[in-house]
């Protein structure tokens, strides 16, 4: 029996949390999935009360109900990812793992009958978590879903935008939100599905197997190489992507 006034969340203590969670099975609104997402995920960061919730959400992602499995397995993949942080809650991987097990075969049922863009990426995100892939497991869907990364060029650390979407697919250290056709960019270079190796060429092979045809396309470019407009240095986006993560550890 897990006495969760023993646990902390991002407010404190998580003596809250088991009457959430029944209001969520009684009642699974959106803003009550929020306020669960805020203390136990907030802004990225776990605690350990997040692991203990696992159970709990693993049970949601074994049930009927498809619009709260994808809440469940979003969440308890967003608190996988954070797994190596200090929160105090021990060596997770082993103490859960028989509801990461669980969890993570949830997530590939749902990633082959999944239409929905965005909960295709953050099923995706939530796999690599469950599996304990660092970076994309925090990173994926927040590119995919917002058409970009930010990240810095390796030649003259001019702050970039890595765009692909609806905008076109592209390189630029301007706004280009803000600003209007005169913004200066160099095209992306996708890469060759068929020399894709790594994370790159397995996400780009579910997403085609799952017959999302347009992420995998995306993923080519995330794959792929950048070209600075200010120095012209060429170089690989994901590696750059994985440079700025590693600037913040």
């Amino acid at each position: 029996m897990t006495d969760w006034s023993q646990l902390s969340h991002a407010y404190g203590s998580a003596d809250d949390i088991p009457t959430l969670l029944d209001r969520i099975a009684w009642e699974p609104k959106p803003e009550l999935w929020s306020d669960l997402w805020s203390a136990l995920c907030h802004q990225g960061s776990v605690y350990s009360a997040s692991f203990a919730a696992l159970p709990w959400l693993a049970d949601v992602a074994s049930s009927d109900d498809r619009e709260q499995v994808v809440n469940a397995l979003a969440l308890a993949g967003a608190i996988m990812a954070g797994a190596e942080q200090p929160h105090g809650a021990g060596d997770v991987r082993v103490q859960h793992a028989a509801e990461v097990e669980s969890l993570l075969v949830a997530v590939n049922q749902q990633l082959r009958i999944t239409s929905d863009r965005t909960d295709y990426i953050h099923l995706l995100e939530a796999m690599l978590g469950f599996e304990g892939v660092v970076g994309w497991s925090e990173d994926l869907a927040w590119g995919l879903g917002n058409e970009e990364y930010e990240v810095d060029c390796p030649g003259c650390q001019t702050g970039l935008f890595i765009v692909f979407g609806e905008r076109g697919f592209f390189s630029t250290s301007e706004d280009y939100a803000l600003s209007g056709d005169d913004v200066e960019t160099r095209p992306l270079l996708p890469a060759n599905p068929a020399r894709l190796d790594g994370i790159g060429r397995r996400l780009h092979d579910i997403a085609l197997s799952d017959g999302h045809h347009e992420v995998a396309h995306v993923l080519t470019h995330v794959f792929g190489r950048a070209t600075c407009p200010d120095c012209e240095t060429n170089f690989s986006v994901a590696d750059q992507v994985r440079a700025d993560w590693s600037a913040t550890q």
